[in-house]
């Protein structure tokens, strides 16, 4: 008893003191430094701050206060509210929100049963995905980025504040469709989950291996299409192994809800794996 005392009240000093940090302005960068959002988006991808790579000091700083943001949300949602995170990230059209309605919905395999789920939507204009899964009836903020093709952590912490994390199992973050950015730009989330389509070509996990190479998962969705357009799910696949070899994949169709069991079984899985891990 004496140890679950103090460490609840350690749990309870920490979240206190990220609170605190998260109310303060953050100081900003020197004006030789500052970058905005359009000079964000053309980071060379060899500029990895963590390696000391040969990127230039502006553009480390900028990513590093991101992966300090990032950390700042995953210890917001994680070890304060005890909320598990999923990102889903893809191109416009490759199918994550009706993955999500096949997700959450009541028909079929869903890796969230009876647990209370929220869901942030980014998108550059409009409320067409977030009123789709508001008809699940589960609570979702839609982000509307502008000209940016992207989120980012800080617009996803303060979309946090919209939701009584209190209340809250499991949040689903569900990117920008973008298939370049978001690669440098963690959200937080315990896992993130790429989302492709034969309709975007069977070439396109060469084309953004990056992206691949920094997710948990790969999601081969609308297989039931690929001969329609004349795409190889296959050699897709072949890609990511390629690529990426230690990314698993999971073949999907939202349509025919074929694989929908097979990615719901791998995120009960983090979901435990997280459990553990946090204690």
């Amino acid at each position: 008893m004496t140890y679950h005392a103090t460490h609840d009240v350690d749990r309870l000093l920490a979240s206190l003191a990220r609170t605190i940090t998260r109310l303060q302005p953050r100081q900003p960068l020197p004006p030789d430094r500052r970058r905005g959002p359009l000079r964000t988006h053309r980071f060379g991808h060899e500029s990895d701050p963590e390696a000391g790579g040969s990127g230039d000091t502006a553009e480390a700083d900028v990513l590093a206060a991101v992966r300090e943001t990032a950390g700042d949300v995953h210890e917001r949602l994680g070890h304060d509210h005890d909320v598990f995170a999923v990102e889903l990230l893809g191109a416009t059209g490759a199918g994550k929100t009706a993955l999500l309605e096949s997700l959450l919905g009541d028909e079929g395999p869903t890796p969230f049963a009876g647990e209370r789920v929220g869901v942030v939507t980014g998108d550059v204009a409009g409320t067409d995905d977030a009123d789709r899964l508001r008809a699940l009836d589960v609570p979702v903020v839609n982000v509307t980025t502008g000209r940016d093709c992207h989120l980012d952590p800080e617009r996803v912490d303060s979309a946090l504040d919209d939701f009584d994390l209190d209340r809250l199992d499991v949040l689903v973050v569900e990117n920008v469709g973008n298939m370049v950015c978001p690669a440098d730009f963690p959200l937080g989330t315990d896992v993130r989950a790429v989302v492709v389509s034969p309709t975007e070509g069977d070439d396109v996990v060469r084309k953004h291996p990056l992206l691949f190479q920094v997710c948990d998962v790969a999601v081969l969705n609308k297989g039931d299409v690929a001969a329609a357009v004349g795409a190889d799910v296959q050699r897709m696949a072949d890609d990511v192994d390629h690529v990426a070899p230690e990314t698993p994949v999971v073949r999907t169709s939202a349509e025919t809800g074929a694989g929908i069991d097979e990615l719901s079984a791998w995120l009960v899985d983090r979901r435990r794996e997280r459990v553990h891990s946090h204690g």
